[in-house]
């Protein structure tokens, strides 16, 4: 994070920048202290509780802090039920997008993150314990080389994965270019594709700053969609379509969320 980061912005006030503060601080301080307990935890299952810590204790870490930064979050289910195993697919434009990730609990799933995290110590152990996957998303050919590779644990484990397509929270417009890696991987596994919107994260924490309004957030988890007859040749048709149920859903999203009372 840069300082510059922290300094200005137009729309918080004193209490953001404090509440912001307190919960960067209590993030960092629950996750030091659940690390020791978490390796641990993997240790003594041989990594079988995984499962167990990206589901239940995971979501149970990032509530408090939440909690701090006065935000509401629910999520909203828009299917009969949410299909799993799946190639789960996000909306990517705030720093709470990790919150809300995390927040989720959903079942089995494995988050592919850029490989900068490898450069934290504490990220990099918990990450290649729990299975999670880096990739460079600056080298998309690299990216789907170093997806394929896990391929076969992601089938006999019958997990399910979390992306980001946009790549970088940083991009241009509200809903930025979509790689290829989810949808090829979707291709790949035979899964189908859940698209998940958050709505409000953009909205309290826009672009690079570590800095949060309060504020309610929804993750939209919508229906699963079919790849069965995806192929590569008409991959770029779907991202496409895919691409603009994202940009209906942020056209539709307010402009400004309001802060709970």
């Amino acid at each position: 994070m840069r300082l510059h980061q922290f300094m200005t912005h137009e729309h918080f006030g004193f209490t953001d920048y404090l509440r912001s503060t307190l919960a960067i601080i209590l993030f960092f301080l629950i996750f030091l202290a659940a690390t020791p307990i978490l390796l641990v935890l993997l240790i003594v299952s041989f990594g079988r509780a995984s499962n167990i810590i990206v589901q239940s204790i995971a979501p149970l870490m990032v509530t408090p802090v939440l909690w701090v930064l006065g935000i509401s979050f629910n999520t909203k289910l828009h299917a009969d039920e949410i299909t799993s195993p799946a190639v789960y697919i996000i909306n990517h434009s705030s720093t709470l997008d990790m919150l809300t990730l995390l927040a989720l609990g959903l079942p089995k799933v494995r988050f592919v993150a850029k490989s900068e995290f490898q450069y934290n110590p504490i990220f990099f152990l918990l990450g290649r314990l729990t299975g999670q996957v880096f990739i460079n998303r600056d080298k998309s050919e690299k990216a789907i080389e170093t997806l394929k590779k896990t391929y076969r644990r992601i089938k006999r484990d019958q997990l399910s994965i979390m992306m980001a397509p946009e790549g970088s929270r940083k991009h241009p417009g509200i809903i930025g270019p979509f790689k290829k890696g989810a949808f090829r991987m979707a291709i790949d596994l035979g899964y189908p594709i859940v698209p998940i919107y958050f709505e409000g994260n953009r909205q309290l924490s826009k672009g690079g700053t570590m800095i949060t309004r309060s504020g309610k957030l929804t993750a939209h988890i919508h229906k699963a969609i079919d790849v069965s007859d995806w192929t590569l040749d008409n991959l770029e048709n779907h991202i496409t379509n895919v691409r603009s149920r994202y940009i209906k859903w942020a056209e539709v999203d307010n402009d400004d969320v309001a802060p709970i009372a």
